[in-house]
């Protein structure tokens, strides 16, 4: 088993301020390493003109001043590394926003990150150069599930589907469909409407780790959705909804179908979308009340749409292998989950090169299934057990953004009482039934 890297964007986000600082406080000391240089230099000299036969003495004071010497070059060398460095990444961090403005239309912000980016090219022309291409030239990093399909298709003859794996993620990422901007917002579907019945009912505690909160995204049984409503002890009421992936086998009236999913990747307004939200609203939940979603690959999908709607204050998204990164703002607290083996949480692209959410949101990648052959053209890597596994790994890491999270389930922990119920849903096919979500 791999381990795993928690990061908050594909590119990595630096305080470009802290660099500054730390290279002025570098500076300070390769000043006063020179000064010390120079006193050992008059000591020396000193030594040798008053003790000319006390030839260890000098030899020692010689070599420490050598010494000193090499280390106020190699100091400034590292003073202007750093100060070099923090030019870099100012300059990405200037181009991310910028492009980001531009998506958005904001043109006033787009003027203003030229702005900054012509000043910063005024001192450090060629740091603003280097963030371009940094950002131009960022693979998405498909060389594991590149890998793995070529190795685990070879008995496929010439002609296994490997071969599609470049071109297709290749369409993708030139296309960046796996990145959602903050402002997107879904258009209508058709096939959208459905009804949701009560499949389970019952007390429940909250989910104590990001483990359990994976174990209860349904999985194998008629159960699509699961929605936990908390009591906290404050008087207002809190909500949890699980949701999962893509399912087969239920014919045209399955909500969760390939459908759903092309809808949904495209931006469009989905049955699976409508069948989480009838849940929602079949458990109690209004607009407005506090939302904290867990799904997998398309239930991932629908839970950061759903964020990005704004029907409800949704407070956390935590998504397993899901085919798109939502830029779900600053109000929502993000845990993106991918393995790079997995080929549907490939779609993302890599997902967005900076940070999105709620400060200390993070992404957690991992290679899940270091070996290849023919069982992974089942896709294991996407399989909630390997999300599972994954899941337990972000529970016992070091890392400070794991421990925001562990805050947000210390948090649910304090609800007075909780009741979960679980239900399934169906499209209303035209000729079979009538009505809308409910």
């Amino acid at each position: 088993m791999s381990a795993i890297t928690i990061r908050s964007g594909s590119v990595v986000e630096v305080d470009t301020e802290s660099l500054r600082r730390m290279a002025q406080a570098l500076s300070a000391v390769v000043r006063d390493a020179g000064a010390l240089v120079a006193r050992v230099a008059t000591a020396a000299d000193l030594a040798a003109e008053a003790q000319p036969t006390a030839f260890a003495a000098v030899l020692e004071a010689t070599v420490l001043r050598s010494a000193l010497e090499r280390g106020e070059r190699e100091g400034e060398e590292i003073v202007q590394g750093v100060r070099a460095a923090a030019a870099l990444y100012e300059a990405v961090e200037l181009y991310l926003q910028r492009d980001a403005a531009a998506a958005a239309g904001d043109e006033a912000r787009v003027d203003r990150m030229d702005a900054r980016l012509a000043r910063l090219a005024a001192l450090n022309p060629g740091a603003v150069v280097e963030g371009r291409r940094a950002l131009d030239d960022a693979p998405a990093g498909h060389g594991d599930l590149y890998g793995q399909a070529f190795l685990g298709a070879q008995s496929l003859g010439a002609w296994g589907p490997w071969l599609a794996f470049p071109a297709v993620f290749g369409i993708v990422d030139a296309l960046r469909y796996g990145t959602v901007p903050a402002g997107a917002r879904l258009t209508p579907g058709s096939d959208v409407d459905v009804r949701v019945r009560t499949v389970s009912t019952g007390p429940a505690a909250p989910p104590a780790t990001l483990a359990a909160a994976a174990q209860r995204i349904p999985s194998g049984g008629d159960a699509q959705v699961r929605v936990e409503r908390y009591a906290m002890p404050d008087g207002t009421r809190q909500f949890g909804v699980y949701v999962a992936g893509t399912q087969t086998g239920g014919g045209a009236s399955e909500p969760f179908d390939n459908r759903s999913n092309i809808s949904l990747y495209g931006g469009e307004r989905s049955a699976s979308y409508a069948a989480v939200t009838a849940a929602l609203h079949n458990a109690g939940a209004r607009e407005g009340d506090v939302v904290h979603g867990f799904g997998h690959s398309q239930g991932a999908m629908v839970l950061e749409r759903l964020a990005l709607e704004g029907t409800y204050d949704t407070r956390t998204v935590v998504s397993f292998g899901s085919p798109v990164q939502a830029d779900v703002g600053a109000d929502t607290f993000s845990v993106s989950l991918r393995h790079t083996d997995d080929p549907v949480a490939a779609l993302q692209s890599g997902g967005h090169p900076a940070g999105v959410g709620a400060p200390g949101s993070f992404v957690v990648e991992r290679l899940d299934n270091p070996s290849a052959g023919l069982h992974d053209l089942k896709i294991p890597a996407h399989s909630m057990a390997s999300y599972t596994e994954t899941a337990a790994m972000v529970d016992a890491s070091a890392d400070p953004r794991a421990a925001t999270l562990r805050e947000i389930f210390d948090a649910l922990g304090t609800a007075e009482s909780a009741e979960v119920t679980e239900y399934a849903a169906e499209r209303l096919v035209p000729g079979r039934g009538g009505g809308g979500a409910r």
